[in-house]
Parts: C-alpha cells; structure tokens; sequence
C-alpha cells in the first residue's frame, strides 16, 4: 500500500517528532498528507496546533506510532513499527504506569532500576517461574535464569548470562538473583551447601569490591564472571570467579559524595568490638582513606551490621578465625598507612617525623621494623650495571609511593580472597556443566575519562561486537528453519574501533611501547597516536583546544580521553624494597600475600584484573621467563584475560540482561527520557531493533493470525487449511508481497504491516459498531414511541372508566329505589297472609290431634296381646330342649369314657416299645403341620367371628335406637294429646285474660327497656375501661415476654457461638499441630534417607565388593528409636559397621550434626505426638463420658439376658460333652458283644438318646418362651431408652423447639445438674444475686417442673420394671409346669399357651386401643415368623438325629453280627479299627495364614517387592495384600511369637520404603510420571493394613461395627499400638509422595488447560507475540487443555477407586488437587499482564464451572475442594467488576475476602494499565490498607494439607479370603 496511505487525518494516525526535552513527542495528524507534501500539520497531546516541517533533502516522514492494542507489550520485537521513539514509549508506560521492571527485547531482557524494593522476588516467585517456558510468563530476571537453566539440561551446551549497564543501573542486584534463582531451583548435590557458599561469596566480594559512587550506593569497581558448576543431574557442586581490572585508586583518593570501598567503613564501626581493639581504629573521619568524600555514611545502611554479615561469610567460606584476623590487620594498616605524614626536607628529599603514631601502628599491625619502612618510604634503589645507588626522593613522590605501596597490598588482599573463595566453592566431583554470570560494567563517559574508563569501553566493544554477532545469527537461523529467503542483513561491525585499540601499533600497543621508554611520558604517547592514527584511522580524533587527550568514536557515543595518567597506571609500579619489608614481616598473612606469583594463581589460571606482577627476587637472579612475566602492563594483562573472558562466552549460549538507570536521582519509579534513550543507544537494545527492523519482525502463526484477523474475513474465503486461508486473505489484502513470507508455521511481517492490519480491522470493528449504533438507536426510538403510545391508550383508558362509572351509580341509586317500594308493600301484605295462615293452622292442629290419638290406642292394644303370646311360647320350647340335651350328653360320656379305657390301655402297651417311639416321630411333622393349620384355621375363624360379632353388634344398635326413639314419639304425641284436651276450654279464657295482660306487660316492657338501654351504655363504658386495661396489661405483658425471650435468645446465642468459636479453634490447633507434625516426619524421614545414602556412600568409597556380596539397606524403625536387621543383611551390617568406623574418620562432625538433629527432631515429634493426642482427647472427652454413662445404664437391664445366655451355653457344652462321651464309649468298648442289646454301650447309647430327645424338646420350648420375652422387653428397653437415654449437651440447644426463654431455661437446668459449683460460685462473688431475679424465678419454676415430670417417668418405668418381673416369674413357673410334663406334649403346651396369650392380648388391645392394636397385630405375625423359624431349625436338628440314629443302629447291628468270631482282644488292638462313618461339618476356617520363619523374604518379596499393581486392582479384591500381610500377623499372635511379629511388621514397612525410595529415584532421574498408581496403590494397603490393627486390637472403640466372628478374631497376646503409629508415619510419608506425583503430572496442564487455552472459542483475541517464544522447553508438546485436566483427574479418582482407597482419604486427595490447580492458575494470572482482561475472567470462571461440575458427578462436593478455589474465582469476578466510582471499590473490597491485600492491589493494576487507569482503585488500596494479613503476592504451590486417616473397618471376614495363585504364595497355608 503507499506510504500515504497511513497518514491520514480520517484514520486518526499518530506520529512521533523530536523534541528537545522529552526526545519524542505523540502528535496527531489533522490533515491528509500528500505526496510531495513539505509540512505536516499535526495537534500535541495537550491541544496545541503545530506544523512539522519535512527534511528537504530527505523528506523523511516521522515515526508512526503502535495502534493501542501493542502499548504496553512485554516484547518490544512484538511492536508493528520498530524505532527508538516506539521502545522509549513503550519502556516508559510499563515501568511508570504499570510498575513493570523487565520487558524483552528478542534475546535481551531490559531491566530498569526501579529504586524500590519489590516483592517478586521471594521463594514463591521462584517457584512460579519454575519449570515454565520463558515467553510463558512476565518478563523477569528468573525467567532468564529459568531458560539458561533449562537450555543446559536439554542441549548439553554451557550457558552464559550477561549483565552489563552503567553504574547504578543493578547489574549486581541482577546477577545476584540470577546466581540466587540457580541455588533454589537446583539444589546441592551434597550435604556441603554448595548453594549457600556461591551466595555467601556476594556479600565479601561486595564489602572488598563495592563502593559508593555519585551514581549508586553499592557500586561494583571490578567486574566478575562467576562459574556455577552442576554435576549430571544438574546439581550445583561448586564455583569458580573470575575478577577483572579493580579500581585500585580508590583505595587512596575518592571524589566528593563518594566512598571507599565498604570494607574499610565496616570495620570502623565495629571497632568499639574486642576483637578489632588491637587495630587501634576509630570514626571514618579520623582516616584520610575514608573521609576525602566528606560523605561517610549512607543513609539505610548499617556498617556494624554489614561487618557480621561478612564475617559470617568469611566463616562460611572456609576462612578461619586467624586468616580473618590477619585480613583485618592488613586492612587496617592500610588505613594507617594513608595518615601517614610525609615532610619536606629539603626540595630534593623527604622524611618522616620520628615517633609517627600511625607509622607505629602500621608497622605493629604488618609485624615489620619502624625504621626500614620508614626509611624506604623516603628514600629508593637505583641499580645500574656495576652498582646500586640510594637516593632519597622527594615529598611528592614519597606520597605517591605511599599510595602505590597501599594500592598494592589491598589488591594483594582481593587476588587471596578471590582464591580463597574460589578454594572454597571448588567442586569436589567433576563437573558436567556450568552456567557462566557475567556481571561486568557498561559503556562509561563522563567530564574526565582516564585509564579506566578506556579500558571499560574497550571490553563493551568486545562485548558489542559478540552481541551484534549472536543476534545476527539468530535472525538468520529462524529464518532458515522456516524457509524464508532472505539476504545479508547490513549491521554495525565494531571491529575497525577494536583494531584501532588492540592491532598492531594501536592504542595499547602504543601505550606499551611508550612505558617501556625510560624517559617515556604521558604527553610523548599523545603525539605518537596523533601521528600514527589521526590520517589514517576515520574513529580517532583530536580536540581542538587540547594537546593532551584524544577522541575514540564507539559504537555508542564519542569519547574524549585525557592522557594523564595512561603510563603510570599502566605500568603500575611499586617500590621494591618496600615488598622486600614487607616479605620480612612476621604476620603469616602478609608474607602469604607476597609469594611467588605462580603459587598464588588463580584457579582458573587467569589473573584477576589490576593484579601488577614485580620481581622480588634477589639481585642475583637474571631475567628469565618469569621476569618477562612480571613486565607486562596492565593493559596488557587486560587484554589477555579479555581475550580468554570472549572465548569463554562464545563456547556458550549467552542470554543478555541490560540495566537501565531510569534518572540520576535516585527517585522510585521516575523515568528521564535522555537519560534512558542514551543508555538504550549505548546498551546494543537499539541495535537489535534495527537488526529486526531490516528483516521481517513481526512474526504470527497461522492459528494466530485467523484468530485475529478473521473479521477481515468472508465467510467463503475461510478453508478448512488454515495457511491457504491466510495466504489467500493476505494476498487481497496487501497488494506488494514483499511485505510479508509465508513460513513453515509462522507468516513474516516486515515493519509496518501489523499495524497496516490492524488498521483494516479497526476499520471494519468500526463500521461494525456503526450498525450497531444504529440499529440500537433505531430500537431506543422505536421504544419510546412504543412507551408514548401506551400512556395516551392508558389515560384514555382511565378517562372512559370514570365516566362509566357515574353512569353505573345513577342506575343502580334508581334500581335500590325501586326495590325499597318493593319490599315495603311485600312486608305488609305479608303481615295480613300470616294472620289469616296463623289461625288456619291452629284449627287444623287440633282436628288432626284428635284423630292421631284415636288410631294410637288402636294399636298399642294389638302390640301388647302379641308380645304376651310371643314370651309364653319361647318357654314352653326352651323347657323341652334342654330336657332332650341333657340326655344325650350323658349318653355320649358314657360311651367315651369308656373308649377312652380302652384307647389308654393300647396307647401304655404301645409306648414301651421303640416301634412307637419311631412313629410318634414320624407324626411328629404330621403334628406340628397339624398344629400350624389349626393356628391358622384359629386366626381365620377368630377374624371372621369378630367380624360378624361386630356387624351383629351395630345392626343390634341400630335397631336399638330406632326402637327407642319411635317409644319416645308414641309417649310424646300421648302426653300433648292429653294435655291439649285439658286446654282447649281453657285456652279461649286464657285468651281474654292475656289480651288485659298485654297493656300491662307493654307498659312494663317500655319502662324495662329504658333501663335495659341506661345499664347497657353503662355497661358498655365499663366493658371499655376495662378492655383499656386489659390492653395495657396485655402490652406489658408482652413486652416482658419478648425481654425474657431476647434475653434467652442472646444467652443461648452466646453460647452458641462461644462453643462453635472454642470448636473451631481447637480444631485450627489440631490441624495447625498436625500440619506441623507431618512436615517434622517429612525432615526427619529425609534425614534419615540422607544418612542412609551417605552411609552408601562411604561404605562404597571405602570397601571393596566382593563377588557375590550383596549390600542392602540398614532397616530402620520409622519412629528412629530402634534400629533392627533381618538374618539375609549379616554381611551389609559388617560393611555398615566398616563405613561407620570409616565416617568417624572421615567425616564426624558431619555425622554428629545429624545425629543430633535426628535426636532434636524425634523428641520434637514425641512432643507433638503426645500434643495431638491431648487435643484429640479433649475432643473426644464428652462423648466418651457420655457412652459410659450410657452403657453404666443399659447393663443392669441386659443382666438377665447374659445369665440366661450363660445357662444355655453351659447347657449346650454339656450336651456337647455328653454326645463326646457317647462317641468314646462307642469307639473304646466295640467288641464281641459291643452292640447287642442291653449291653452298656447300648445303653448308654439309648439313655443319651432319650435325654438328648428331652433336653431337645426342652430347649424347643425354653427358645420360644425366651424369644417372646426378649422381643417385650426389647420393646420395653426401646421405650425406656427413648424416655432416659443422655443425649449429648450441644445437640439438646439444637434440638429444642420451644420459645428461647425455655431453650435458657433448659439450658441452665442441665448445667445445673452438670457441674453444682457452677452456679454456686458466682453467687458467692457477686451480692446482687442475693436475690432472685425474674429469669431466676422462672428457671425455678421450670427446673421445678422438670423434676417433677422425672419422678413421674421413674414411677412409670418402677410399674413397667415390675409388671416385667411378674411376667418373667409367671413365664418361669410356666417353664417349670412344661418341663414336668411328658416330651411329646411339651410342645403343644407351649404352643397352645401363646396362642392363647396372643389371643388375649389381641382382645384387651382391641377393645382399649384401635392403634395399638394394630401395632400389636404386626408383632404377632413377627413371633409366628420366628416360631416358624425355630420349628424349621428344630425340624433339621431331628432329622441330624435320626441319621445319627441310623448310623448307630447300623454299626450296632454290624457289631451283633460277628459276635460269633472268635478273635483275641490283642489282635483287635493291633488291628486297625474302621472309623465310625459320622456326617461332620467341614472344618471353619478362623482367618490365619501360617509360615515359615525361613519363607518371611519370599513373602515379603513376592507380596509387596515384585507385586504388579495394575493386576491386583483389576482382578483381585482391594487390599488384598493388607488382608494377607494381617492374616500373617494374626498367626504369629496366635501362637505368641514376639520376635515373628516384629520383623514381619519390619520387613513391610521397610519393603513399602524401598518401594516408595525407588520410585522417587525414578521420578527424579527420569522424569516418569506413571508412578500414581503403584504409590496410591501402596497409599491404599498401607491403610487398610493400618485399619485391621484397628478393628482387630481389641480395643472397644474400634469394635463398634465388629461381627462377632470378627470379634473372635481379635488379637490377643500383642498390642501395637506403636506399630500402628509407625504405619501412620509410613501413610503420611506415601500421602505426601502421592501429592507430588500427582504434582508433578498436573503441573504442565494447569496453566495452559485454566489460562491459554480458549474453552470458548473467539471470546479473546490473539495479540503479536514477538520473539518471546523463541523456544520451547519440550519438544513436541501437544496443548493441553481443560479436558485434558478432566480427563487427568477421572482417572486419578478411578485409579484410587480401583485400589479401594477410603473415600475420606479420596476426599482430602480432591481437596488436595483442586488447591493445585487454583495456587498454580492464579499464581500465573497474577504473574502475566497479558491474561488480565474481561474476556479471560469469563474463561476462568467457565472452566472453574466445569471443575463445579466434575465435583458434582463425583458426589465431592462436601469435600473442600470447591472452597480451595475461591481465591481464583475472586480474581476473575475482579477482572469483570465494575472499577469506577467509591461504590465499586467498596464491592471489591467485601467481595475479595479470599485474597491477600498485595494480590488485589497488583491484580488489579495489571488490568488498569491493560485498559486505562481507572479511579476506584485508590479507594481500594486505601482501604484495603487495613487487613492484617501477609504481604505475600502468591499462593504456595507447595502447601500440602495435613492428612488425616479416620477409622474405616472392613466388614470382609477373614476366613472367607482365598489367595490366587498368580501371587505364588503357596507356602501360606490357611488356619
């Protein structure tokens, strides 16, 4: 598109143009700019009108500006249009308005000095910014550690990271956190805290390299390249520094407002200490070293304080106590040194006073003689070829000399603490990696640059130059990859400045040159470079005014150098003989310090800069190799260590941080444009800008691009391929195709062209609202019209209706008229018709009286004559009946008597045989069948009777009362008729009396009628009066009342609360105390680990394996109190032993130091354990009191039962001893004669028999009585227990019903009866309770009320307890009576009594209660069904008998037929006899597996070391290897063998450990994320094994839900308890990997599935990502989205499903998950401007839902895991509320509950500086301001929640259990 195209007035375009003060301003076109054009016409931010006019020659237009969307970018390569003003812009509005330090640019990470503290960057930002791709977060200096990190673990390639800017701008505070961020991240490989030395040496490199400066407080005078070295697994082990060019010279002269370095501050404070009185120091004034600043302190800084933090680092290091104290010695001697005065002797020489008090000191403190410094100090040795001259010098030159010497020894103390530092971070294993920390100065230029700054500019053009060239590579490579082509990129090469400075016959080499001349100067060196470079090389210039500098043209800026100073500096000169007294000196230190040179190299083998090389050696010693060492200079020593630094660099991956000073003042969050454009010019950040410029920046994948320019699209155009969609809408909408290549997966844009498209789709958005507008507007109009038309219909409406009305009321007044008339002539005709009805009717009445009377006696003489006859008949036939009945009933007891006789003859004859017997049993069934017939038969005819007998009993009713009432109506029309008779005569004289009466009586009624009126108005006065009165009381009365039931309610809502508030807080400390318990487990079981595997280690170090040694593991109790070793580890305890005595050689502190705190941590674990059990026991404490008392009063009423229980077990052992003695006798007699009849065996077989029969039939009926009596007392007990069962105090308030003034009373009452003293004691203290308040009164009352009701339920349930005497003694004289009669008639008798009971109570039910008849009805069909029941048993245990029966009588019979053989008893001795062929049960199994003590590691190995998970929970039951490793036990305790369950019970949990240790190894190494499953696999057995120690301990309290087979199975010689603690430990150990597993598989999905992924297509746009994805962590990574996180968590909760975990456990699990997925989420949301916006809120909240509703279908709600992530859920409702006026702020603040006052407050300023800053938010930070609460700004992701197992028994039987035989556990066999 033309140029002109984008300047137009119409598309509101932004230019920038130059301005003096701020650089560049924002203007905006008013005009249309025209080709050919030479001015534009433009209007400023603040209104004004300008006209800017165009370069004639050029007619360059000015720089467009970024379209809105792209301000604020955290990639400065993601803006449409790439030049200065644009970065400028974009650096200013996120670090002033957004408060963001870091932004990208390509490859390099812009860091601007903010002057503040922030907090981002604590443990938790870490943590955020671990693991995550780089261009995944907010740019950060750990996002740029996190890469280089990252980078080294995939590509195996050394990373560097370079930080460089001016002083001030916190290269150091950069390079800190970087080295900070790798010490956290990666940890150390050993116990030597590696880590804590590499950040150790910051604090010494500081306080002997740092100084304030004009322009920063802590000012790094060196630069430093730190190497921190990681092993194979990435673990740092050591590191290594590399010094370059200290400031010497600020050890004796410092500038106005500046300082020395901080060293020497630090220890004139501190010496008021004893340990520094020997320096002899004082204030930092009293030095000339420390007060040429005049500005010694700095403000916020504690020296003192500093000094302990570097002696502590010192110790650290490795730097004993005497090597600290010889520094300091040294250090202070410089002190002393610098106040050394100096005098002229004459103008030739100089001398120093005698007795110099600080020459004195010095030389105490260096150990050297007064006389030989002082004398060397004014005089030096001139050596020629024949001999050596002494010549004194004068004072200026002593003074310089003095300085130098001072310069020199400080630097000698750097170089030994720069190698004693690296000494101390060496790596002791070899090194596999390293990440280089380049923390080096950036470009300088100020009034007066001299040697150093030189060399400064000299190092950041070599650093430029590899910057340029790396970046240009980079550009090339993605071209590459994506198969763009493309042409040289021009770029500015530095090398021509690098060869005028270091080539042959350049800068240095001149320079080196010139000091070697003997009469070599300053201004010499100046004309040879005017003469060699001034024609030749275009960078170097004189200045004009100057004869004594010279100017270098950098890649910055141009400079202007003073040769004053080159050569000395350069040559760095000392005087000999002055080393030569102090290599004499008798301080160790000092003489250390002054070695050879080759013994005190640095590591690394380069010399740190600024280090001068001099010959020490005697005179007699010629130049040689290491005499041409010590003549280099010190730019040449530079340029070498330069040298080596580049080629360090260029063999890694650089990442490039680049500090910015934003103003020279030092103030927070202020942004100076000159100052910031200069540094950016000078940093190289403009340069990768135009580097990317001149290619193709902006870069968009195709899925981006559709995304965000599909408006631009037409429903036609879009292909399912994506790319040929956008190359198809790209080529119609940008004609030159230049301007963009389509790639692999990306589309290249040159500059310009995004925001060309964005234009176009600005351009269609607002056309698009157009319409909207219009329509909306249309729909408004149309509305109000709408709303117009409705109210004139409406009050036409209401008009009408009035009218209507009137006209209705005239009607309807005529109408009432009308009807008035009406009904006034009604009434009097009315009145004249029932006159004349009246008298018609009273003559009729009497006529037809008259007649009723006439017929009646006619009748009632014919029903008296019938009702005779009637009676007279029935007596004559009742006479004769019974006559005849009387003789045929005695006819018929005669014949029956006397068949009778004959009957009971047969019947004795028949029953003294056995034929009987057997067919009275075979009747038996007959009988009972019989029985059960004639039972039903009963109830039926019973039914049917009472059915007729009632509807007999109505009918008979019915008629009754019909009878009756006809009698009463004869007897009634009798009467009047007879009285009527009477009355008729005098009817008609009464008649004439009465008419005189009614004058009278009217009188009478007119004066009663006056008076009735006069009493009713003063009655109705009184009823006034009165019903006032009633009224007030009534008032008063109710105001009392609702004061009693406030006063009620606020007491028992006191109460209420105080008790939840004292709940709650207990259950916080149980929970604050269990969290603490298990992260001291978690240390102590990590310790314990790392003592094993040093252990390892030693012993691997140290003894030679043998072939066939097998070493394993020391077996360790969890608890750490006992130590115990199986049989197969003899050899590894004899080798542990060896590398224990090898440890105390070795390495015994180390061994104490865990020792003790292993010893530290188990008694602080004891004391939480101990702790935890006081909390749950005074949780658990009422209501176990409560159980007490309950069972105290259920087991006087169960007594009975028991004993009644007892007898019948002795009873049955008995018969069970009979039938055994029959068997023996049977088996020990079987002889000749053994089973014929009447011989004793028979006998004894026979008597058994019958009584066997007997106790049979006696049991039979002792069953049924008992069973009824039970079942009545059980319903007794339940009714009793419903009435005097304690219910626990809380649930009584919440139970009450009543008003709250009985709720108190209640209340009281019960505490009243809880505790006497209550009461008691305040009324004691307090007199004003003397007496009885209103509410006292009625708690009286009420407790009054109370007790009476008590001793009415006690005398009821005293009746109740006797009438169940009565009936239990009325049962047990029925009892007797049965068992006296014969055994065939027992059971019919007990039968025949409770049908007959049952009978009786079904009609005293019926006629007294309806109801409980019914209830009673059902209760008999329950005792039918068990009379049912016990019949059906009884039946099978007959027919047992009869087939034993059987049995006998064969063998018997078997017997009698060979007693004619004659065999001798001998030989029937040895002879083996058959066995009787007796039916037994099979054998009941009791739940016990048993080995062998030999087959312990077989099992323990085939059950748990080599047990496949997957096929266990799929095909077997879960927790069978729990149930098999219990079974085990129980055996062992059954047969009481101690040492057997100990190391069973060690073996599995030292087993679970190896497994658990093995997979963390795996996880760790590997990188595996499959483990879930064997660890929740192990998490579940672990607890179900725990649970059997439970259910089977014994205890009572985990017996509740026992079977009482599994009470049987109850362990009975051992308790382990200790061991159950133990297996808890172990749970909480596998809880806790569990978690982390789960961690680890659901932390690359969070982010990506909550956050970037869009649930809801098209609700957010894309926006240009620039190159801040330049990388990508892992290789083909699909994107995970949220059903990918659902998916995860199904399958999670099916996995632990499977393995039977506890759904409690399951719960804490979820809960557990979901606070992941919500810390991590939100923690990214707060950490990401990108994602703060009104679209990515309404994400967040759908996918939360979707999370809601996964919780819902697997019935989790109740979980907790909902509330977990409420945080997340306030931070998107913050991102879509409204942020306008007070009101919303005020809804912010009630609304963000769950979140910390830094989060709001930095969420909310993300999404401000995303839109526009909005004014509410001040008024929620103000009041936010006062929660107390944590500054902390994110979630910890590493928060597990304390565990807890709640006791869940198995209703599993154990002796049901079969064992498969996949598990190859053959050698267990079942018990």
């Amino acid at each position: 598109q033309p140029q002109s195209a984008l300047y137009q007035s119409d598309t509101f375009a932004r230019v920038w143009i130059p301005d003096a003060d701020e650089v560049w301003k924002s203007a905006e076109l008013t005009k249309n700019y025209k080709h050919g054009d030479s001015t534009l016409h433009l209007t400023l931010e603040d209104g004004m009108d300008i006209e800017h006019k165009l370069d004639d020659k050029t007619k360059n237009l000015p720089h467009l500006r970024n379209p809105d969307i792209l301000v604020g970018e955290n990639d400065l390569t993601a803006l449409s249009y790439l030049h200065e003003p644009a970065v400028l812009h974009n650096l200013k509005v996120r670090f002033t308005d957004s408060k963001l330090i870091y932004t990208y640019c390509g490859i390099v990470l812009v860091a601007i000095n903010p002057y503040e503290n922030l907090p981002i960057y604590g443990s938790d930002i870490i943590n955020a910014y671990s693991g995550q791709n780089m261009g995944d977060m907010d740019p950060h200096i750990f996002a740029v550690a996190e890469e280089a990190y990252k980078q080294m673990a995939r590509d195996e390639r050394n990373q560097s990271i370079i930080v460089s800017g001016e002083s001030g701008a916190g290269k150091t505070v950069s390079a800190k956190y970087a080295m900070r961020y790798f010490a956290t991240v990666s940890g150390a490989a050993t116990e030597a805290n590696v880590e804590e030395k590499v950040l150790a040496s910051n604090p010494i490199m500081e306080a002997i390299g740092n100084a304030k400066t004009t322009r920063n407080d802590n000012s790094s005078r060196f630069g430093k390249y730190i190497e921190i070295g990681f092993d194979k697994r990435y673990r740092i082990i050591g590191a290594n520094m590399r010094t370059y060019l200290l400031e010497k010279s600020r050890v004796v002269f410092q500038a106005d407002e500046e300082r020395n370095y901080h060293i020497f501050y630090q220890l004139c404070a501190s010496s008021h200490l004893p340990e520094f009185k020997n320096l002899k120091l004082g204030s930092a004034d009293v030095f000339h070293c420390t007060n040429q600043g005049r500005n010694p302190v700095i403000d916020g800084v504690d020296d003192a304080k500093e000094m302990c933090t570097t002696q502590h680092a010192f110790s650290l290091l490795g730097i004993n106590e005497l090597n600290q104290k010889g520094l300091f010695q040294v250090l202070a001697a410089i002190l002393h040194l610098g106040n050394v005065e100096i005098k002229d002797r004459d103008s030739d020489s100089s001398i120093i006073p005698p007795n110099n008090r600080h020459l004195t000191v010095f030389c105490e403190l260096m150990g050297v003689t007064y006389q030989d410094m002082s004398h060397w100090l004014c005089h030096k040795k001139l050596k020629t070829a024949q001999e050596t001259y002494i010549k004194p010098i004068p004072r200026l030159q002593a003074s310089n000399a003095r300085d130098a010497l001072a310069k020199h020894i400080y630097a000698k103390v750097f170089n030994w603490i720069v190698d004693h530092v690296n000494k101390s971070l060496r790596a002791t294993v070899k090194q596999h990696s390293f990440i280089g920390v380049l923390d080096i100065y950036g470009f300088e230029t100020f009034e007066i640059n001299s040697f150093e700054q030189f060399c400064i500019n000299y190092a950041n053009e070599k650093l430029q130059q590899q910057f340029n060239m790396h970046v240009f590579k980079l550009e090339q490579e993605e071209y590459l990859k994506e198969q763009i082509p493309w042409t040289l990129i021009d770029f500015y090469d530095n090398q021509p400045c690098i060869n005028l400075i270091e080539a042959k016959m350049g800068v240095l080499d001149l320079l080196d040159e010139e000091c070697k001349m003997p009469k070599g100067s300053d201004d010499s060196w100046a004309q040879k470079l005017y003469n060699t470079h001034l024609k030749t090389c275009s960078l170097f210039e004189k200045p004009r005014m100057s004869n004594k500098a010279f100017i270098i043209q950098h890649f910055a800026d141009k400079v202007q150098y003073q040769c004053d100073g080159f050569l000395e500096k350069n040559k760095d000169t000392v005087n000999e003989e002055q080393i030569n007294v102090l290599k004499a000196s008798k301080l160790d230190l000092l003489v250390e310090l002054f070695q050879d040179e080759e013994k005190v190299t640095s590591p690394t083998g380069t010399a740190p800069g600024g280090r001068t090389r001099l010959s020490v050696k005697p005179k007699e010693v010629r130049s040689g190799a290491s005499s041409k060492e010590h003549k280099k200079t010190v730019g040449c020593q530079f340029r070498n260590s330069l040298a080596m630094l580049m080629e360090t660099l260029n063999a890694t991956t650089p990442h490039y941080v680049r500090c910015i000073k934003p103003n020279d003042l030092k103030f927070p969050f202020t942004f100076d444009p000159k100052r910031a454009v200069q540094q950016l010019r000078a940093c190289g950040v403009l340069e990768t800008i135009r580097i990317s410029a001149a290619g193709f920046p902006s870069r968009w994948t195709y899925q981006e691009f559709f995304s965000r320019y599909r408006v631009l699209m037409k429903q036609k155009d879009v292909l399912s391929d994506r790319r040929l969609t956008c190359r198809n809408v790209l080529e119609k909408l940008v004609q030159d195709q230049d301007k963009y290549q389509f790639g692999k997966t990306k589309i290249f844009f040159r500059a310009g062209q995004v925001a060309y498209l964005e234009k176009l789709r600005a351009d269609k958005l607002r056309k698009a609202c157009v319409r909207i507008q219009k329509t909306i507007r249309c729909w408004l109009v149309r509305k109000k019209y709408l709303r117009k038309k409705h109210a004139a219909i409406t009050i036409q409406r209401y008009t009408r209706g009035h009218q209507a009305r009137c006209l209705v009321k005239y009607m309807r007044q005529t109408l009432a008229a009308i009807t008035i008339q009406k009904f006034q002539r009604m009434c009097v005709q009315r009145k004249v018709y029932l006159q004349k009805q009246a008298a018609a009717l009273v003559m009729q009445t009497i006529l037809r009286a008259y007649m009723a009377r006439q017929k009646y006696q006619g009748l009632l003489r014919n029903h008296k004559a019938v009702f005779i006859q009637k009676h007279v008949r029935g007596w004559l036939a009742r006479q004769r009946y019974k006559r005849s009945l009387r003789a045929i009933v005695y006819l018929q007891c005669c014949i029956r008597r006397m068949k009778a006789k004959k009957e009971l003859k047969k019947l004795k004859i028949e029953a003294r045989s056995v034929e009987h017997f057997k067919k009275l049993n075979v009747g038996m069934e007959n009988k009972i069948m019989q029985l059960q017939r004639k039972l039903d038969e009963q109830a039926k005819d019973n039914r049917v009777t009472s059915e007729r007998l009632n509807c007999l009993e109505t009918s008979h009713a019915v008629e009754s009362e019909k009878l009756k009432v006809e009698v009463s109506k004869l007897k009634g029309i009798e009467e009047e008729a007879k009285n009527n008779a009477n009355r008729v005569t005098s009817l008609l004289e009464q008649l004439e009396r009465l008419r005189k009466e009614l004058t009278t009586t009217q009188k009478e009624k007119k004066t009663i009628e006056d008076w009735a009126t006069k009493y009713r108005d003063e009655m109705e006065k009184m009823v006034a009066e009165l019903k006032q009165q009633n009224g007030l009381l009534k008032t008063e009365k109710d105001d009392l009342n609702r004061m009693i039931k406030e006063q009620s309610q606020q007491m028992t809502e006191k109460m209420t609360r105080a008790l939840a508030e004292e709940t709650q807080q207990l259950e916080s400390d149980l929970n604050e105390e269990r969290s603490r318990y298990q992260n001291l487990l978690t240390e102590h079981l990590r310790l314990e680990e790392r003592y094993d595997d040093l252990k390892e280690e030693i012993t691997l170090s140290v003894s030679v394996p043998k072939p066939g040694h097998r070493r394993t593991d020391s077996t360790h109790s969890s608890n750490g109190s006992e130590c115990t070793y199986n049989s197969e580890f003899a050899e590894s305890e004899e080798s542990s032993r060896h590398g224990e005595d090898v440890t105390r050689g070795m390495d015994t502190s180390l061994t104490l130091k865990l020792q003790k705190r292993v010893t530290e941590l188990e008694q602080e674990k004891s004391s939480l354990r101990n702790e935890l059990e006081n909390k749950e026991d005074q949780f658990q404490r009422a209501r176990v009191r409560d159980d007490e008392e309950h069972k105290k009063s259920r087991g006087a009423e169960l007594e009975y039962e028991s004993l009644k229980r007892q007898e019948l077990d002795s009873e049955n052992k008995k018969l069970k001893h009979d039938l055994t003695a029959m068997r023996q006798s049977l088996l020990g007699n079987a002889g000749a004669g053994a089973g014929a009849p009447g011989s004793p065996p028979y006998k004894v077989l026979m008597d058994q028999l019958n009584s066997s029969c007997e106790e049979l039939e006696v049991r039979k009926e002792e069953v049924l009585i008992l069973r009824s009596q039970l079942v009545s007392q059980k319903e007794a007990m339940q009714h009793k227990e419903t009435m005097t069962e304690p219910v626990h105090y809380a649930e009584d308030v919440h139970k009450m019903k009543d008003s709250g003034a009985i709720t108190q009373a209640y209340l009281g009452l019960k505490e009243t009866n809880r505790s006497p003293r209550f009461l008691r004691k305040p009324l004691e203290n307090d007199s004003n309770l003397l007496s009885p308040s209103p509410p006292l009164r009625l708690l009286e009352g009420q407790m009054q009320q109370q007790r009476r009701s008590y001793d009415n339920e006690v005398e009821v349930l005293r009746g109740e307890l006797q009438s169940v005497k009565e009936e239990n003694n009325r049962q047990q004289q029925l009892l007797a009576q049965n068992l006296q009669l014969p055994p065939e008639a027992r059971i019919e008798a007990s039968l025949q009594h409770e049908i007959t009971r049952l009978t009786n109570e079904n009609l005293m039910l019926r006629t007294e209660d309806p109801t409980a008849y019914r209830s009673a009805k059902v209760n008999i069909l329950r005792r039918m069904v068990d009379l049912m029941e016990q019949l059906e048993k009884q039946d099978k245990t007959i027919r047992k008998l009869k087939k034993q029966l059987k049995v006998f009588s064969k063998k018997i019979g078997e017997m009698g037929g060979k007693e004619g053989d004659t065999i001798s008893p001998g030989q029937m001795v040895e002879e083996t006899v058959r066995p009787v062929n007796i039916p037994r049960r099979e054998k009941d199994f009791q739940g016990m597996l048993e080995y062998k003590k030999e087959d312990e590691l077989k099992l323990v190995k085939n059950l748990i070391l080599e047990l496949k998970p997957r096929g266990v929970a799929v095909n077997l039951i879960p927790g069978l290897p729990a149930y098999i490793l219990f079974m085990c036990l129980r055996h062992a305790d059954y047969v009481n063998d101690d040492q057997k369950v100990r190391t069973l019970l060690t073996s599995t949990i030292n087993s679970i450990k190896k497994i658990l240790k093995l997979l963390l190894y795996l996880c760790s190494n590997t990188k595996r994320g499959d483990d879930f499953e064997t660890v929740s696999f192990w998490l579940s057995n672990t607890c179900r094994f725990l649970h059997c120690l439970k259910q089977y301990s014994g205890d009572e309290s985990f017996m509740k839900h026992n079977t009482p087979k599994q009470n049987d199975h109850c362990l009975s010689n051992f308790d382990l308890a200790e061991y159950r603690q133990v297996l808890s430990d172990l749970a909480i150990q596998i809880y806790q990997q569990l978690i982390k597993c789960m961690e680890n598989i659901l932390q690359p999905m969070i982010v990506s599935g909550m956050l970037e992924h869009e649930t809801i297509q098209g609700v957010s746009g894309v926006k240009p990502t620039g190159l801040r994805k330049r990388t990508s962590s892992i290789a083909d990574e699909g994107t995970y989205t949220l059903e990918s996180i659902l998916r995860q968590l199904s399958a999670f909760h099916s996995t632990m499903c499977q393995h039977g975990t506890d759904p409690e456990l399951i719960k804490q699990v979820v809960k557990q998950q979901f606070y992941i997925i919500g810390a991590v989420t939100l923690n990214n949301l707060l950490l990401r401007k990108d994602m703060c916006s009104w679209s990515k809120g309404m994400q967040i909240r759908y996918n939360v839902s979707q999370l809601e509703e996964w919780l819902r279908d697997k019935s989790l709600m109740l979980c907790g895991a909902k509330e977990t992530l409420e945080p997340l859920i306030q931070a998107a409702q913050l991102l879509q509320v409204k942020k306008k006026t007070d009101e919303d702020a005020e809804a912010i603040c009630s609304m963000c509950n769950s979140l910390s006052t830094s989060q709001v407050s930095n969420h909310s300023s993300l999404f401000c500086s995303c839109t526009k800053p909005i004014r509410a938010l001040s008024t929620t930070h103000t009041r936010l301001r006062d929660r107390c609460e944590t500054p902390q700004l994110l979630m910890d992701t590493k928060i597990i929640y304390p565990v807890t197992f709640p006791f869940n028994p198995s209703s599993l039987a154990l002796e049901t259990i079969q064992i498969p035989g996949s598990l190859n556990l053959a050698f267990l066999t079942r018990v």
